[in-house]
């Protein structure tokens, strides 16, 4: 349906009040949103245009405006409905009209949808409608008396008759806008949700336990739990329910009057028919309202907890994505196994893959003579920089195992790496990884996974559904579209904020560039595969089905070095490069001379290379980008070291101080891998000597940081982590000691051979 030109200002109007910017900056974004361009081109590529709006902004834009243009589809949907009933007055189109939410609307349109023959339908049809309205309107009748002139072979009695005129005045009640708003509004603000345990689920529910008897302000509930309550219910573990003035002794409730007021019947009753009307007032509430009106704040709930629980998942992503790269090294990707042996994979500093090999060190082999024979040969023949260690099951052995290979390799000694390995069997065993790898085993491809998203974790991991990466909550009991739609977001904005360089990156990376997609990612590697590396960014457009436009939205993002053209190893836009040769020439300077000189390029005066076109901000960015050509906005590679002899969630104690790294942020704390195959909990209270609103202000996925253990649940497999200071100020070692005066580590546990191993390792140091 199209929206109206009034109705589109109106949109633009509240979007802009709602992400803080000017109408015209909004109407602007909107404009090119609706042209085909994508968000991290307009963020980066049409500054001047909206004003800057960033990434963020324009994504809650996008966002908003689906749903603002949604609400006045139905607005429109639900005018013309009632319109056709020949119901619509000039006040009931003023109150739809100014209406703000879905909620809202559909409260309006209630009385006036198509509705199944109800209770007060059929009241109507035997003739009892006059009774109710007599009742209502002259509070000074005999309810009994009155309808007793309404007896009929329809109507058998009294009481039927009564009941009667009661369904009719029920439904009328129900169905008053001004009414259901303000109950919604009380129930928002004062209703309490309780959770119980169904009786005999405690043992099978034992992970719900904390909801066992829970009771919590429903305006309050955080997301992690109203989402924790709800898969009790779905596993049928936990009773949930809305309790409204429970604690309330009165002998008419709250609600009950809110009813009665709405409809000036006095209580106590004053008039013979204000008992009765008072009855249907309890009884609108208790058989029409409260069920309603708590089936839509359970719904809302769960929109509220999704919408955190999504919001949680796409930050995790996004840090996750923008993790620190090891860089363009040769790299051994080593995905742990007991009886199935350690997998290996060997690839060099571009990805491809050099070399793969299974080693069998753990039972009931034991060979780890055999195995550091192996992985050595390996690091000596491909001249191995990293070694890459999942952190699935046997990842400490495994990790065990790498140290004392490096520790009998002459330098320059190979640097090992405890990497997530989360998708990477998803990838394994995808389409994508069998074409890449056809004669390759499933378990190896997850060791060359394993390697790369070492090298870098953004090219490796756009190739797993971002759902299967493993860095949300919840993510499964959310709405699927919502999550798939927020997380490709991110993933986007990721990619095309470090860019790709245009010769080497797979296609499912270009695919997340923007402008391209699938199909045209596919068609520049068989077009790159057919005729040789691009040599500019021009040549982008003899791949077949790239047109201009699509150019213009992705040319900037692709990177080409050692090109024809030095400019296309920078994110400059190709449509700038005019203003950037103006700089160069302004500096007297080869442009590959210039390019890297911040000293020259800090002289000069911005403004002065501003034209009609191309404003302060474009140029800015262009001798930022000239400063640094091809800059990565991600952090500096850096590592967390596992504490030798903590390799399981019974080897911690109290008082230990361990280094982990962050996998996850939730809004009530921060979850850290410490090695234990079980990620403890830094609750939001503990993660500084001050208070903490948002953890992310302090953390975020893919952080080494420092922890001390608080508290060790083994039988429900939680551990309480703290990163604030000691009452004594000294941090703890995995002794509970202090620090300093540590000795040297225990013996590590596991098998007898690997055990031996290591202790020659050691003792060869």
């Amino acid at each position: 349906m199209t929206l109206s030109a009034a109705v589109e200002a109106r949109i633009v109007e509240a979007i802009a009040s709602e992400i803080g910017c000017r109408p015209a900056q909004a109407a602007a974004a909107v404009g090119l949103l609706d042209e085909g361009a994508t968000v991290p081109f307009v963020a980066r590529y049409r500054k001047e245009v909206t004003g800057g709006l960033d990434d963020t902004q324009l994504r809650k834009l996008e966002e908003r405006l689906a749903y603002r243009r949604e609400l006045e589809t139905r607005r429109a949907a639900v005018l013309a409905a009632i319109d056709s009933q020949g119901k619509l007055t000039p006040d009931l189109a003023g109150k739809i009209a100014s209406a703000v939410t879905k909620a809202e609307i559909e409260d309006l349109y209630a009385p006036f949808k198509p509705k199944r023959r109800t209770k007060g339908e059929i009241a109507k049809e035997k003739g009892l409608e006059p009774l109710a309205d007599a009742l209502f309107t002259n509070r000074t009748l005999e309810p009994a008396a009155a309808a007793a002139a309404y007896v009929t072979e329809a109507v058998p009695d009294i009481k039927a008759a009564l009941d009667g005129a009661r369904d009719i005045l029920a439904e009328r009640f129900a169905e008053t806008p001004e009414l259901v708003g303000r109950l919604r509004g009380y129930l928002r603000d004062r209703a309490v949700l309780r959770s119980a345990v169904i009786a005999g689920k405690e043992a099978a529910g034992e992970k719900f336990a904390d909801y066992f008897d829970h009771r919590e302000r429903w305006a309050a509930v955080p997301s992690h739990r109203a989402l924790a309550m709800l898969r009790g219910r779905n596993e049928e573990v936990l009773a949930l329910e809305l309790e409204i003035d429970a604690d309330d002794p009165a002998p008419v409730k709250p609600v009950e009057r809110m009813v009665a007021e709405a409809f000036s019947i006095n209580v106590p009753a004053k008039l013979p028919a204000e008992g009765f009307l008072f009855d249907v007032c309890r009884w609108t509430w208790r058989v029409k309202l409260q069920l309603s009106l708590s089936l839509d704040l359970m719904g809302t709930l769960r929109e509220k907890a999704e919408a955190e629980a999504i919001r949680v998942f796409a930050d995790n992503l996004k840090d996750l994505l923008l993790a620190a790269p090891a860089g363009a090294r040769t790299t051994m990707g080593l995905d742990p196994g007991i009886r199935t042996g350690v997998k290996v994979a060997v690839v060099d500093a571009t990805g491809k893959l050099l070399d793969t090999a299974t080693v069998y060190p753990f039972q009931p082999r034991n060979d780890v003579a055999g195995a550091l024979a192996t992985l050595s040969a390996l690091i000596r023949k491909h001249k191995v920089e990293l070694i890459a260690i999942g952190n699935g099951t046997a990842s400490r052995e495994t990790d065990r195992l790498a140290a004392a290979l490096i520790s009998d390799l002459p330098a320059p000694k190979p640097t090992k790496v405890v990497v997530s390995e989360a998708g990477a069997s998803v990838y394994s065993a995808s389409e994508l990884a069998a074409r890449e790898f056809p004669g390759l085993d499933v378990s190896l491809r997850g060791a060359v996974s394993i390697a790369r998203r070492l090298q870098d974790p953004l090219a490796e991991l756009v190739k797993i559904e971002p759902k299967s990466i493993g860095v949300g909550q919840y993510q499964h009991d959310v709405d699927q579209g919502h999550l798939a739609k927020a997380l490709d977001a991110v993933v986007e904005d990721a990619v095309n904020a470090v860019g790709v360089d245009l010769n080497t990156a797979s296609a499912p990376l270009l695919a997340r560039i923007s402008g391209l997609g699938p199909s045209l990612a596919e068609a520049i590697v068989a077009h790159r595969d057919a005729s040789g590396a691009f040599r500019s960014r021009r040549a982008l457009m003899e791949v077949p089905r790239l047109g201009a436009k699509t150019f213009e939205q992705a040319a900037g993002f692709l990177r080409i070095r050692d090109g024809e053209e030095p400019l296309d190893a920078s994110s400059v836009h190709p449509e700038a490069y005019g203003v950037a040769r103006r700089i160069v020439a302004a500096c007297g300077r080869d442009i590959r001379q210039l390019m890297g000189d911040s000293a020259a390029l800090k002289t000069l005066d911005p403004q002065k290379f501003v034209d009609e076109r191309f404003g302060l901000p474009t140029v800015r960015d262009i001798l930022a980008e000239l400063e640094k050509p091809g800059r990565d906005p991600r952090p500096e590679f850096r590592t967390a070291s596992f504490a030798e002899g903590v390799e399981d969630i019974g080897d911690l104690k109290p008082g230990m101080v361990l280094e982990g790294t962050v996998t996850n942020v939730a809004a009530f704390g921060a979850f850290v891998d410490i090695g234990v195959h079980q990620d403890g909990l830094v609750h939001v209270s503990q993660l500084a000597d001050r208070f903490v609103k948002d953890p992310r202000d302090v953390v975020k996925a893919g952080d080494v940081v420092k922890v001390r253990v608080v508290e060790v649940d083994v039988k429900r497999k939680r551990i309480a982590l703290s990163m604030r200071k000691d009452d004594d100020g000294a941090p703890k070692g995995p002794g509970g000691g202090r620090s300093d005066r540590r000795g040297p580590p225990p013996p590590p546990a596991g098998n007898n051979a690997m055990a031996a191993a290591l202790a020659a390792a050691m003792k060869r140091r």
